[in-house]
């Protein structure tokens, strides 16, 4: 069986967890897939000045030493910036062995 963290690192995309202010705290290697219909989170949505964005959400599974459980932590991963809606620990014995969280694209309102 394959260790988790060679498991994260053969598969997984590149991720950077950033602060408030976009400062890079930590590289590393997460799965972000599509949270489609089915798991019933697709009733939300952002009233944009410019009208509705049907926003989705998106499942993190990441490395334990990779906090995002914050609300509204950033993720930038393949050009696309995230921000966590609730995040969970998963423990195996004392430490955390993996994150998981469920996180919104970042949409940025356009001046008109």
């Amino acid at each position: 069986m394959i260790a988790f963290g060679r498991f994260m690192q053969s598969f997984a995309r590149a991720c950077d967890i950033k602060d408030e202010q976009g400062v890079t705290l930590k590289s590393t290697r997460a799965f972000i897939s599509p949270l489609r219909y089915k798991n019933k989170l697709y009733l939300y949505g952002v009233n944009t000045q410019i009208g509705y964005n049907p926003e989705g959400c998106y499942l993190y599974i990441g490395p334990g030493d990779a906090d995002i459980t914050p609300p509204g932590s950033i993720i930038l991963c393949g050009g696309e910036e995230y921000r966590t809606e609730r995040g969970e620990k998963v423990y195996k014995g004392d430490s955390v062995f993996y994150i998981w969280a469920i996180l919104r694209k970042t949409v940025e309102e356009e001046e008109i």
